[in-house]
């Protein structure tokens, strides 16, 4: 499966054209639902599970694996909250059994603001709700079967919910507006809602923002926590593709002025040790959280943002340590060490602002420093 994703990783970033076949070698390997509980004949996969079979894919294209992450995520949470009503879900199944079938949830907006209610505006009509706003950074955009939407009611006293929208449906317009320096391949465009109809039962969690619960909350944490360690895998999965590919360079690579390759001389071996140690810490790291998670341990939850943040600074030094060490080839179109340094740094994306990862394990720590 690496070797399949690696073999067209190269076109599909050069183009930023969607990897639809390495998207079908996913689902037809089964890995596209993973997380799809048992009670639903699904393999149940854990967060353990995911985040292996994440950072192998990741190995060998970054889009791919990112793509196929939101997915995944999703069946997690229908295992966990059973949030999807059951028509619904058995709709996405049977679409699943015939084809790749993504998902993702669609939150982010133009302007990235803080305030509690969407701009995404969801109108009740005779037909339904209807949907109108702008959605960005949607990963796999142009390939969603289904986008779970989050908006906010016109009503006098507004609520917040998700809305599960079909990626075909009238209304609906894919604005290709990704055009980044790293995961060119991910679609990650903007999604244009003009009046797009939703049928009431699919309109899931309506509610005021001041009616959540302490279930919610804890419901929102797990979710968060998935998705640190999903998204963390991947990038751990393209520094092992760098690693790899300097490898290779090391054991080939005998400049003019050796007998040997440059991975005979202490110095070239060291600095490999080295990345490869940060990625070995990386590793036990989130995999060993991971597991953690899967017990229900107390404490693991809340330490995935660190978590997360550690292995991407992990990953992307990695990388920018490889590239030093090649050199020119490194940062060669000819090869791929510079598209998976471009990987890394744009998986940073998905990662929460990092003063607001520090700022909150800065808080528990004090938090924990004034316990008797």
């Amino acid at each position: 499966m690496v070797d399949l994703l690696a073999a067209r990783a190269e076109e599909h970033d050069r183009d930023a054209t969607f990897p639809y076949q390495g998207i079908e070698a996913v689902h037809e390997a089964g890995l596209l639902t993973l997380t799809v509980s048992q009670r639903y004949g699904g393999a149940g996969g854990t967060l353990a599970d995911t985040v292996r079979v994440l950072a192998q894919l990741g190995r060998g294209d970054a889009s791919v694996a990112v793509v196929t992450a939101f997915t995944l995520l999703q069946h997690a949470e229908q295992a966990r909250r059973a949030s999807w009503p059951a028509a619904g879900y058995r709709r996405l199944l049977t679409e699943s059994r015939r084809g790749p079938a993504l998902v993702n949830t669609l939150r982010a907006e133009p302007g990235g603001g803080t305030d509690a209610l969407p701009g995404t505006v969801a109108r009740r009509g005779a037909d339904g709700w209807q949907l109108t706003g702008r959605k960005t950074y949607c990963t796999g955009a142009e390939a969603l079967a289904w986008m779970a939407v989050t908006a906010r009611t016109d009503e006098p006293e507004p609520r917040v919910g998700t809305f599960l929208v079909r990626g075909e449906s009238e209304g609906l317009e894919i604005d290709p507006t990704w055009d980044q320096l790293g995961l060119r391949a991910s679609a990650s465009h903007d999604v244009v809602l003009d009046g797009v109809t939703v049928p009431v039962e699919l309109a899931l969690g309506l509610r005021t923002p001041d009616r959540a619960d302490d279930a919610d909350g804890v419901a929102a944490e797990l979710a968060r926590a998935w998705h640190d360690l999903a998204l963390a895998a991947v990038a751990i999965g393209v520094a092992r593709a760098a690693e790899a590919w300097l490898v290779r360079f090391l054991n080939q690579r005998t400049p003019a002025n050796l007998t040997e390759p440059l991975g005979t001389l202490p110095r070239y071996r060291a600095a490999l040790g080295e990345i490869d140690a940060q990625l070995i810490g990386a590793e036990e790291l989130v995999h060993g959280l991971a597991a953690r998670v899967d017990r229900g341990e107390p404490d693991a939850v809340a330490r995935t943002g660190p978590a997360h943040l550690l292995a991407t600074r992990a990953a992307t030094t990695a990388v920018q340590q490889a590239v030093a060490l090649t050199g020119n080839p490194g940062l060669s179109r000819r090869h791929p060490l510079e598209r998976y340094l471009r990987d890394v740094l744009s998986s940073r994306v998905h990662l929460a602002p990092e003063e607001s990862v520090l700022d909150t394990a800065g808080r528990a720590a004090l938090a924990r420093g004034a316990r008797p």
